[in-house]
């Protein structure tokens, strides 16, 4: 195209005339007789047509491109993490080679961890990097959710795996850490995104962190590289430790750095429970006390402790459940509607719950909270010992094996409707369910039915079948009137023929894509703690239970009965 020239300067010859685009207005044109000004050039549309055409456009360059990109096809469809460093303390522990490096292993088998992606073990034992890795695979021999274990994918794993030695109370460990973690950075490409992971005991969680932090290695770069820290439950021991812990990894990580697990979160249908709620129109309008009778959640286990006496000595089942996967179940289960899907967002209204719920007087402690403790029975048809017959366990112990409570939610959806808890070790089988019992029809109207119709459920099943069921009444094909409970039974496995993957699984990997919605918050922690604290205090002034107090292999204590059976329900047979 020819050079302008000014207004009032006379051409030599006419510039070529562009014709207007259909999407942006092109320069003017030259002028047809010397004497004629020059329009002025659009820089940018100014109408709203020229706006929508301009739109449209950039809209079609765009998707043109897209399509002629053949490797865009079949790519998935799920977000994978950043380059990172997965630190794991604790690698030699039991917790390790059972959950942790097994779930890591399936996410890199099926593809949804990046390829600059390195694990670095952290333990107290002297390994070398070979003797781990073979340490490694023998357990995920035993443990991994995927039999037999897939060579070629364990291989390329392995050759992202070392191991460091130290103790985790020495500066030097860190300072050589740092060292290496800096080195895998240059060599990996990990780009200093960093998860530290503790999966020690609990007693060494402060240490670690201020170790960390002593470090330098919980800090963010400006030009990227995140940092984070997942730290494995139980988070204090009341609410006195917890509000200490917090304290301690306050000064070291901000909030939003920090991932405190409960794999009970990360589990298929939990997660699916949002979803229930939120994604179906049908269920939340009848989600209220002017529907729903009561509110059951069970944890049952057929195991004992597992030769982890010691540990249990000092937990019991008021620490190791209560205060975390019943409470967070009640809460995911209560919560009002967060205004977005959100980590905070999500976890302002589990706060709520948990906020919201009566704390106990001594005298409600004694009367709607119930503990026992197992004593020998059988279960699956073999004989097992009692609670004070297991290894490292004092035989004159106190600590509980089961709880059942039942609890009060005041706000307004929820006022005057018990929420029954109950969590047990050596019951009959494996069970996790969350029971809505539904009210019973205002006026019944089938009275010449053969039996009564029993109000409508809905169950939750979170293990081991994973799955929905709704029961309901329908009339018995014939004649006459006779009404008789359905179910309508809905299983994960059989629906998506697809395995759910491991709590862990999910959970590592919305820690690396740092993704907070399950996980609890410090105030979240802090508010169980204020529930369960009552609890055992009032049991520290209570006289010496009667312990045992139920036969192992049997559903609990009979006053775990009587809690429901003084206001005419009963538990759920699971």
């Amino acid at each position: 195209m020819a050079r302008m020239k000014p207004a009032d300067a006379p051409a030599a010859d006419p510039a070529p005339v562009t014709a207007p685009s259909d999407a942006i207005a092109a320069a003017t044109t030259a002028p047809a007789a010397p004497a004629a000004p020059a329009t002025p050039k659009r820089d940018a549309p100014r109408t709203m047509r020229e706006l929508r055409l301009a739109t449209e456009a950039r809209r079609k360059v765009k998707a043109d491109r897209l399509a002629d990109n053949p490797l865009r096809e079949g790519l998935r469809l799920e977000r994978v993490p950043d380059p990172a460093i997965f630190v794991l303390f604790g690698a030699t522990g039991d917790l390790a080679h059972r959950k942790v490096v097994p779930a890591v292993f399936q996410l890199w088998r099926t593809h949804l961890l990046p390829h600059e992606f390195t694990l670095l073990c952290v333990g107290r034992r002297p390994y070398s990097d070979d003797a781990f890795r073979a340490e490694l695979k023998t357990s995920l021999d035993q443990f991994s959710r995927v039999q037999p274990v897939d060579a070629e994918a364990w291989d390329d794993l392995a050759s992202r795996i070392s191991y460091h030695h130290g103790d985790f109370s020495d500066p030097a460990t860190y300072a050589a850490l740092a060292e290496r973690l800096d080195g895998i950075d240059i060599e990996n490409g990990t780009r200093g995104n960093r998860l530290y992971y503790l999966a020690t005991q609990p007693s060494a969680f402060p240490e670690i962190i201020g170790q960390l932090g002593r470090a330098g290695l919980d800090h963010e770069r400006h030009e990227g590289g995140w940092r984070r820290v997942v730290i494995e439950k139980p988070f204090g021991r009341d609410l006195e430790s917890a509000v200490r812990l917090n304290r301690e990894v306050g000064k070291v990580f901000r909030e939003r750095q920090v991932y405190r697990i409960d794999h009970y979160l990360g589990k298929e249908t939990v997660r699916n429970l949002l979803v229930f709620r939120f994604g179906n129109g049908i269920f939340e309008p009848i989600w209220n006390r002017r529907h729903i009778d009561h509110v059951q959640i069970t944890v049952a286990e057929s195991i004992g402790i597992e030769a982890r006496g010691a540990f249990y000595e000092e937990t019991g089942a008021s620490r190791d459940f209560l205060q975390n996967h019943l409470l967070q179940l009640l809460s995911l289960v209560a919560m009002e509607p967060p205004a977005t899907f959100d980590a905070d967002a999500l976890r302002d209204e589990k706060v709520k719950v948990i906020r919201a719920i009566a704390e106990l007087s001594p005298a409600q402690v004694r009367r709607d909270v119930v503990r026992g403790q197992y004593g020998p029975g059988w279960v699956s048809g073999k004989p097992v010992v009692g609670y004070r017959g297991e290894p490292h366990v004092d035989p004159g112990s106190e600590t509980e094996t089961f709880i059942a409570a039942r609890l009060m939610i005041d706000d307004w959806r929820w006022s005057g409707i018990p929420f029954y808890l109950r969590m047990g070790k050596r019951l009959p089988k494996r069970a996790t369910e969350i029971a809505i019992q539904f009210k019973e029809v205002p006026h019944q109207l089938f009275r010449e039915s053969a039996s009564d119709p029993e109000p409508n459920l809905l169950a939750m099943r979170i293990q081991p079948d994973e799955g929905i069921m709704l029961r309901f009444g329908a009339k018995v094909p014939g004649l006459g009137i006779d009404v008789r409970n359905v179910t309508m039974d809905f299983t994960y496995g059989s629906a998506f023929q697809t395995d759910s993957p491991d709590a862990y699984e999910t959970l590592i990997l919305d820690a690396l894509l740092g993704d907070a919605s399950l996980f609890t918050r410090a105030d979240e922690v802090e508010q169980a703690w204020s529930i369960v604290d009552p609890i055992i205090a009032t049991w520290a002034e209570e006289p010496a239970p009667d312990f045992p107090s139920y036969e192992a292999g049997t559903w609990g204590p009979e006053a775990a009965d009587d809690l429901l059976a003084r206001e005419g329900r009963r538990w759920r047979r699971i």
